[in-house]
């Protein structure tokens, strides 16, 4: 059984840390795959331990933003169907129903159910009435309509733990109740053992199924988890007359009235009650009891507040008016965790060898976070995507207490709200900015926010540019502008200066750092200084853990531009053991702007100490020179397929680089331009985003990046032996570029796409724009092979509608790369 943390050939000892529903599933999921010496360990008693398993109302509602969370909670249902403990079914699949009594959510249910039907999750948009004929509290006078999903519905956790836990018994496993976890013992930069306060227990690998008390274990390694326990409410009605003569727990749908921060479930002829829209009430892991403590045997359930339960009651009578014959009759405030994103924390910790979270797991994702960690652990990568929940995902700011809490808090707020996919946070800002900040403040920027860095996504100085831009509609032009199309066309027709400081880099250095670089990428690094390469980073299975663009700066130095920190991370834990080669994050002290158009090279060669022509400077070449006054490191790449340079330099030269090629120019009509623009033109090249486009989920000729395997020219690398034998001819599925008609149907991604007329989406889009230049919208989807041929006609779901789309040859523009060499 393969696993980085055991000797070849042996099952690792492994301990998880609490045994509430994600820890139960753990030790189901990984003794069904052998791992037979697994101890699980709990402070409190089995199976209501008094963490949030004990208290959730064990509502399953699948439909998620995120792919990786839908099919989380997809397993999730599909596994709790078939179980049963202390005589009772561990899932009851009632259906749910989302309740809008407005237009503007019912457009939201809308785009709701697009995902669903994306991630494979059956679901449809219905009329009040026929709301009103699935539950009988609701009136169809209340509501304008509601997405219902039938296999949503309901777990006891309790017995579903009990379930997991007994089958994993049953293979082997151990659990110990009463046992509290004093301290993770680690020798040589390793988990050996646990402490509890019953004894020692040797093990090899350790993870933290531990809810609320998360960060306290992990601290016992020097780690951080970026969660919070925040204040939830939970009440349960007294008897409703309309239910009365209930003869089974619960026969209706659950309810979700968005809206409103709330959620309704029965209990026999009672409704429970959820409510999110009270002030957020964080509490310190370190204040949480054991169970007993306090005179408390669930630590996690708090005394009720009734003052921020009001409006909800208030909100209750008023959607569902049989409410007013009953009365609260109990109520109380469940602690459950959140993150500054949203998603669980899940994986090996950076810094401590054998390490694992799973934490900030709701019932709904348990046992799909369970069977992914599992997987993860034995083969050592996971069926599902989890570059969105890895625990090394966060920025060093990011974990930070004061960003954590505020985050976290905010996630509480706007856990039901309808987020626009490029809507930024408001705060904590700025965090990070360019050395050139001010001036795009000046120019206008309007700024979105990633991973803390402020990015312009258009400037208002180059207004005067937008006539004719085309609208593309209130929905994808939402914190957006026509400015974006103008600057497009500008880098198209002249030349833009583009802020890519939030690009990560890092410096791989020393006298290892070729044969570490070849063994961990797909791409040729064994070439002279100065040149350029992308290259993919793949997983055993062969796929896709990361796009990079490897620069050969010296003998012994690289600068690698990754994606995000679960890249310094993956390359930092592969990286040699001896010292031979060194990975050293260089973002913070250095900037980057991309200076790119036909136009390019008569702004920048007269700035240079350098011959910029091709003779001079091929394309995917690097060389250092001055820009002016200013040591520059200028690789000749371009993702929005126009001649140009990358142009890095340190932090503290940053601003004098950006005045002196404003200045310059000036007379050649350069502009600044941002991120709309960017995106827009990196799709009309083809360009793809690790993360959004394409995931580990994928190989890279399903991915269209096959291109990038050096089979014939290096050789061996993590993941060849698993693709030797494919090729793009073979695929099953296929990234493939939609094109549309109508500027006002730009879409933005998520959405489902369809063979004409059909109901079950045949796929779904990642990445979208307008395509200014070729004056088309843009739709990247993953599709099945046979439907992915150039030609073939296919529909777009966007809200209520069904948008024509085509599948396309790419590059959409420039396929010769005749503007990216000239």
């Amino acid at each position: 059984m393969p696993s980085p943390d055991s000797a070849p050939g042996t099952s690792p000892k492994i301990v998880l840390i609490g045994a509430g529903i994600v820890g139960c599933a753990l030790a189901d999921e990984l003794t069904a795959r052998g791992c037979t010496d697994v101890t699980v360990l709990d402070q409190g008693q089995l199976y209501a331990t008094g963490g949030s398993t004990s208290h959730a109302p064990g509502l399953v509602f699948q439909t998620n933003a995120t792919k990786a969370m839908t099919d989380f909670a997809r397993y999730t249902v599909e596994k709790y169907g078939t179980l049963r403990a202390a005589g009772r079914d561990c899932f009851t699949p009632v259906g749910g129903l989302e309740l809008a009594a407005t237009p503007e959510r019912l457009d939201e249910l809308h785009r709701r159910c697009g995902w669903a039907r994306s991630w494979g999750v059956p679901a449809r948009v219905i009329d009040p009435a026929e709301c009103a004929a699935m539950h009988p509290l609701v009136r169809a006078d209340r509501v304008v309509g509601g997405l219902h999903t039938p296999t949503d519905g309901l777990v006891p956790a309790i017995a579903a733990g009990q379930a997991q836990a007994e089958a994993a018994v049953w293979r082997g496993a151990r659990f110990l109740p009463g046992h509290e976890v004093l301290d993770i013992e680690i020798t040589g930069g390793r988990v050996t053992g646990v402490r509890t306060d019953q004894g020692r227990i040797a093990c090899d690998l350790v993870v933290s199924c531990a809810g609320m008390w998360g960060p306290r274990i992990a601290r016992m390694v020097g780690a951080t988890l970026a969660m919070t326990p925040l204040q939830h409410q939970f009440g349960w009605t007294g008897p409703v007359p309309a239910l009365a003569g209930a003869a089974a727990e619960a026969r209706h749908p659950i309810l979700r009235y968005q809206e409103r921060d709330l959620y309704y479930r029965e209990r026999y002829d009672r409704i429970g009650i959820g409510y999110y829209g009270h002030r957020p009430m964080p509490v310190d892991p370190d204040a949480i009891g054991t169970p007993g403590s306090d005179d408390r045997p669930m630590p996690s359930m708090l005394p009720f507040t009734p003052d921020d339960f009001a409006p909800a009651w208030s909100d209750s009578e008023r959607l569902l008016p049989d409410l007013a014959a009953a009365a609260l009759d109990e109520g109380f405030n469940g602690l459950f965790s959140f993150t500054p994103d949203g998603l669980p924390l899940l994986g090996p910790a950076a810094g401590v060898d054998g390490f694992w979270t799973a934490e900030a797991v709701w019932i709904t994702h348990s046992a799909g976070v369970a069977r992914a960690v599992a997987e993860w652990i034995v083969d050592g990568a996971s069926t599902f995507d989890m570059h969105g929940s890895d625990v090394n995902r966060f920025q060093r700011h990011q974990l930070a207490p004061s960003y954590v809490e505020e985050r976290d808090c905010q996630n509480f707020v706007e856990v039901y709200d309808a987020l626009h996919p490029l809507q930024p946070m408001e705060s904590p800002r700025p965090l990070r900015t360019a050395p050139f900040h001010v001036r795009q403040r000046e120019l206008g920027a309007s700024f979105l926010e990633a991973s803390g860095w402020e990015r312009p996504q258009y400037y208002r100085a180059n207004e005067h540019l937008a006539a004719g831009i085309p609208d593309v509609g209130p929905w994808a032009g939402r914190f957006s502008s026509p400015i974006a199309g103008a600057e497009a066309r500008a880098t198209r027709e002249r030349v833009a200066l583009y802020d890519m400081s939030s690009l990560m880099r890092l410096d791989v250095t020393g006298p290892g750092a070729e044969a570490f670089l070849d063994r961990v990428t797909t791409g040729r690094v064994d070439r002279a200084p100065g040149a350029v390469g992308y290259c993919l980073m793949l997983d055993e299975r062969g796929h896709l853990r990361s796009d990079v663009t490897v620069a050969r700066v010296a003998e012994d130095h690289y600068q690698v531009g990754v994606n995000s920190p679960l890249d310094l991370d993956r390359l930092r834990r592969l990286a040699p053991r001896d010292g031979s080669a060194q990975v050293r994050d260089i973002t913070a002290g250095t900037t980057c702007i991309g200076v790119w158009g036909p136009l390019a090279r008569e702004l920048v060669q007269p700035l240079a100490d350098h011959d910029l022509t091709n003779d001079g400077l091929r394309y995917f070449r690097c060389a250092r020179m001055h820009i002016g006054n200013v040591p520059v490191l200028a690789m000749r790449v371009s993702y929005v397929g126009e001649l140009g340079w990358e142009l890095y330099t340190d932090a503290d030269m940053g601003l004098r680089l950006w005045d002196t090629l404003r200045a310059a120019g000036r007379p050649l009509g350069a502009i600044a331009a941002g991120r709309g623009a960017f995106s827009s033109l990196r799709l009309e090249k083809g360009y793809r985003a690790f993360g959004t486009d394409m995931t580990d989920e994928h190989d890279p000729y399903e991915a269209g990046v096959g291109f990038a395997v050096r089979f014939e020219r290096k050789g061996d690398f993590i993941g060849r032996a698993a693709l030797e034998g494919r090729d793009p001819d073979t695929v099953k599925r296929r990234l493939c570029c939609l094109t549309t008609e109508d500027p006002a149907d730009t879409v933005l991604g998520a959405e489902p796409v369809h063979l004409p007329g059909a109901t079950t989406a045949a796929g779904y889009v990642t990445s979208a724009a307008y395509g200014y230049t070729i004056g088309k919208g843009i739709a990247y989807a993953w599709l099945p092979a046979e439907s992915a041929g150039p030609g073939t006609e296919l529909e777009i779901g966007y809200f209520d509608r069904r948008i024509p789309a085509v599948v396309a040859e790419e590059p959409l523009f420039d396929p010769a790369m005749e503007r990216l060499r000239v």
